[in-house]
C-alpha cells in the first residue's frame, strides 16, 4: 500500500476518534498567557519530501517560526512556503502532537494539537478561530494558495510556555495536500535567550569592596625547633672563625 493511502486512512481514523469525544461548535480554545520573553520555536522542512510523486520536485521549501508575543499572550508567527506541487492545493499545515521520528515518518506525528479534544469536524471557521483546533494554523490563518507564500499572524491559542497544554516546542509541523495527505514534516526547535552569564553582585564586584585579609602562615613545631638549634650554635661558630 502506498504511503499516501496509509496516511489518508490514518487521518480519517484519527478524526473519527476525536469527533466522538470532541466539543464540536461549542468548543472554545483558551488564550495562552505567560509565554516567556525572548523564546522562539522554528520548524524547517527537510530537503527530501515524505510524499513523492506528481509534479513535486524535491520537497516543499519553507518554515514556520513562532515567537512569544511582547505581552506574553499568545504567539507571533512568521510563515514561508515555496516550491509547491502544481496539483493538490490549496495546501494546509498544522502543528501535530508528536515529534517527527529519526526515520522521518510523518505518519508518526499523529493528530493535530488539540488540547481539549475538539476534533477535526466540523471544519475550522476562520472567522471564529477560538472554535478551531489549536494546531490548525492554516484553518485559522489561511491556506497556502500561491507558489510563494510568506506572511505573519498572531495566534492567541498556542504557547511556548513549557507545561502548557498548547505548548508547541516538543511538537511538529506537518504540510499537507488539501485532502490531508502528508507531504512533509519537521520538528520545532526551541531557542531561548542566553541566561548563562551571571550578573555582577555586591560580593563579586570590585566597586566599593574592601580587600580581604590575607592569612599569614605560621611555622610548624618542627620549623620552630630548627630555628632554635641554629640560634644556639651561632656563638660557637663565631668563636671558631675568630681563631682563624
Amino acid at each position: 500500500m502506498r504511503a499516501s493511502n496509509i496516511i489518508s486512512i490514518s487521518a480519517i481514523g484519527s478524526s473519527a476518534v476525536l469527533a466522538q469525544t470532541g466539543y464540536g461548535s461549542n468548543y472554545t480554545a483558551p488564550v495562552t498567557t505567560g509565554n516567556p520573553a525572548g523564546v522562539s520555536a522554528k520548524a524547517v522542512l527537510p530537503p527530501q519530501a515524505f510524499w513523492t510523486g506528481g509534479s513535486l520536485n524535491g520537497n516543499v521549501e519553507g518554515y514556520v517560526l513562532a515567537r512569544s508575543a511582547a505581552n506574553g499572550s499568545g504567539l507571533d508567527y512568521e510563515v514561508s512556503f515555496s516550491n509547491l506541487p502544481a496539483e493538490g492545493g490549496p495546501f494546509i499545515y498544522h502543528v501535530h502532537v508528536a515529534p517527527v521520528p529519526a526515520d522521518g515518518n510523518c505518519t508518526s506525528t499523529l493528530t493535530h494539537l488539540d488540547q481539549m479534544g475538539r476534533g477535526e469536524n466540523p471544519i475550522c471557521d476562520w472567522t471564529q478561530p477560538a472554535s478551531c483546533q489549536q494546531g490548525d494554523l492554516s484553518g485559522k490563518h489561511g491556506n497556502i494558495t500561491t507558489v510563494n507564500s510568506s506572511y505573519s499572524f498572531h495566534d492567541p491559542y498556542t504557547s511556548l510556555r513549557e507545561g502548557d497544554g498548547a505548548y508547541i516546542g516538543n511538537r511538529s509541523l506537518v504540510f499537507h495536500f488539501l485532502n490531508k495527505t502528508r507531504i512533509s514534516c519537521a520538528n520545532f526547535i526551541v531557542s531561548k535567550p542566553n541566561t548563562t552569564t551571571p550578573h555582577p553582585s555586591a560580593s563579586t564586584s570590585g566597586v566599593g569592596s574592601s580587600p580581604s585579609a590575607t592569612a599569614v602562615p605560621l611555622p610548624g613545631a618542627g620549623s620552630v625547633l630548627n630555628v632554635a638549634k641554629n640560634l644556639a650554635i651561632a656563638p660557637v661558630v663565631a668563636a671558631f672563625l675568630a681563631l682563624l
